[in-house]
C-alpha cells in the first residue's frame, strides 16, 4: 500500500496503544505459569499475535478477543513444534530458550530480514547446557534437547533480547543459573521490563555485579493484569508536538520501566529552547534504540548538528534503520549522514518534501515519515505503508483522526 501524505499540523487526542515489549513478556510468563491468567489491553499487532501463536504451539491454551487474552498455562509441552516467528525478533529470541527449557524439539521459521538477525549467544552457550542447534546461518533451523541451568556467558552488546530470553526460560531449569555479562549490557531498560513482569508472576530474579542470578525450579503463578501504554509509540506524537502539532497523548505510565519514556525528557529538556526554536542534541541511544528513527526526524529541525550515538545495532533490525533514515530524510531535503555507529544530522528550517520514500517494510520508518511530512513544503509518497501492522495496525486511522491528510494510491 502506497500513501500520499500532504503536509499539515496534527491536533486532537490520542490514546497510545499498549506496550508491545510488555505484552510479549506477559504472554510468555502467563503461558509458563500454573493456572489461568487474564491479560487485558493486549493490542493485536502482528508481532503480538505471533507470540500468542508461538506459545500455543508450545502447549498453552490461549483465547483472544477484543484486547483480552485468557491464557491457561502449559501443563504438558509437546515433543515437537513448528514456530513461525514471522518478522518478530522478540518472538524468535524469547522463544528459542523457552522451547529448549521445556524440552521441545522446535523448528523456527521467519521471513523478511528475520533470518539474517544473529542468534550467536545462544549458538555459543546452549551446547554447553544440553541443547543443540541444527543451524546453517538462516531459517528454518531447529533446536533440540533440554536446556539446563548453570553459568551462561553472554555478550551484552549484541541485544538485550538474549538476556530476556534466558530470564524467561531459566526459572524452569532444575538448577540455579547465572547470566554473566562479558560486555556492557545494551538496552538494559528492556531487561528491567522483563524482571518486572517476571516478579509480577511470582518469579525470583536477582541482579548481581556480573549479571543476573536465577533460582531454579521456580513455578510462576497466574496473574490477572493489563498491559501499560507504549512509550515507543507515544514518541511519534511527542515529536510531532515538538514540531508544531498539538496532540493530547494519553494512556502512558510515567513511572514505567520502559526506557523509551526518555522521549519525554528529550523533548522537554534537551531540544526545547523557549521561543527561539529547537536546539541540537547529542545523545547516547544504546538503551533506547527504538527511538532512533523518530529522533532523526526531530534532529532534522533542530538548530545545529545533532549526534545520535551508539546505534550500530540498528543496522540489523527490520531493515538497516540508519541507512533508511539517511536516504529518506535526504530525499526530502534533510542533511543526514550515517556512520557505522551514529547519525549526524544538521537541522533545517523546513523539509522540501515532494519525493517518494521507502519504508523498507519497517514500521518505525513508516511512522517516522508520517511525522516528518508535518514539516514538509510538499506532499510525500510513503511506499509500503501497510508495514505499520507489525506494531500499530490502526496507525493510519489514528493519524487521519488527528488531522493527517492521507490519500491511498
Amino acid at each position: 500500500m502506497d500513501l500520499k501524505l500532504t503536509p499539515t499540523k496534527l491536533s486532537g487526542s490520542v490514546t497510545v496503544p499498549p506496550s508491545k515489549s510488555v505484552a510479549h513478556r506477559m504472554i510468555i510468563a502467563a503461558a509458563l505459569a500454573e493456572g489461568t491468567s487474564v491479560i487485558d489491553k493486549l493490542y493485536p499487532s502482528v508481532d503480538i499475535l505471533t507470540t500468542l501463536d508461538a506459545m500455543r504451539a508450545l502447549g498453552a491454551d490461549i483465547s483472544y478477543k477484543d484486547g483480552r487474552a485468557v491464557i491457561k498455562g502449559i501443563e504438558k509441552a509437546p515433543d515437537s513444534a513448528v514456530i513461525d516467528c514471522c518478522e518478530s525478533g522478540s518472538t524468535l529470541r524469547f522463544i528459542i530458550p523457552v522451547a529448549a527449557a521445556l524440552g521441545v524439539r522446535a523448528q523456527f521459521l521467519g521471513r523478511a530480514n528475520l533470518p539474517k538477525r544473529p542468534i550467536t549467544p545462544y549458538l555459543e552457550e546452549f551446547p554447553k547446557h544440553g541443547a543443540e542447534f541444527d543451524y546453517n546461518n538462516t531459517m528454518p533451523f531447529s533446536v533440540s534437547g533440554k536446556l539446563t541451568g548453570g553459568k551462561y556467558y553472554i555478550d551484552g552488546g549484541i541485544s538485550s533480547q538474549f538476556i530476556t530470553g534466558l530470564l524467561l526460560a531459566l526459572p524452569l531449569a532444575e538448577e540455579d543459573s547465572e547470566i554473566i555479562l562479558t560486555s556492557h549490557l545494551q538496552s538494559k531498560p528492556y531487561v528491567d521490563i522483563t524482571i518486572g513482569v517476571l516478579r509480577q508472576f511470582g518469579c525470583e530474579i536477582a541482579e548481581t555485579s556480573e549479571g543476573y542470578h536465577i533460582k531454579g525450579g521456580q513455578k510462576l503463578r497466574a496473574v490477572n493484569g493489563e498491559v501499560e501504554g507504549d512509550h515507543s509509540q507515544g514518541a511519534f506524537f511527542r515529536v510531532a508536538n515538538s514540531l508544531g502539532s498539538d496532540i493530547d497523548i494519553m494512556g502512558l505510565n510515567v513511572n514505567s520501566f520502559q526506557g523509551d519514556k526518555k522521549i519525554i525528557e528529550i523533548c522537554k529538556e534537551k531540544v526545547y529552547n523557549n521561543n527561539s526554536g529547537l536546539k541540537a542534541f547529542d545523545i547516547d541511544c544504546s538503551d533506547i534504540p527504538d527511538l532512533v528513527p523518530i529522533l532523526a526526524v526531530l534532529a532534522s529541525f533542530c538548530d545545529g548538528v545533532s549526534r545520535i550515538n551508539n546505534v550500530a545495532r540498528l543496522r540489523i533490525k527490520e531493515c538497516d534503520r540508519l541507512a533508511a533514515m539517511e536516504e529518506n530524510l535526504n530525499k526530502l531535503g534533510g542533511r543526514v549522514k550515517a556512520y557505522e555507529d551514529r547519525l549526524e544530522i544538521e537541522g533545517v528550517k523546513q523539509l522540501k518534501g515532494g519525493a517518494e520514500v521507502d519504508t523498507y517494510v519497517d514500521h518505525r520508518i513508516a511512522m517516522s515519515m508520517a511525522i516528518a511530512v508535518t514539516r514538509c513544503e510538499k506532499p510525500i509518497i510513503v511506499k509500503g505503508a501497510e508495514c505499520v501492522s507489525k506494531s500499530y495496525p490502526d496507525f493510519w486511522e489514528v493519524y487521519s483522526g488527528i488531522g493527517g491528510l492521507i490519500e491511498e494510491l
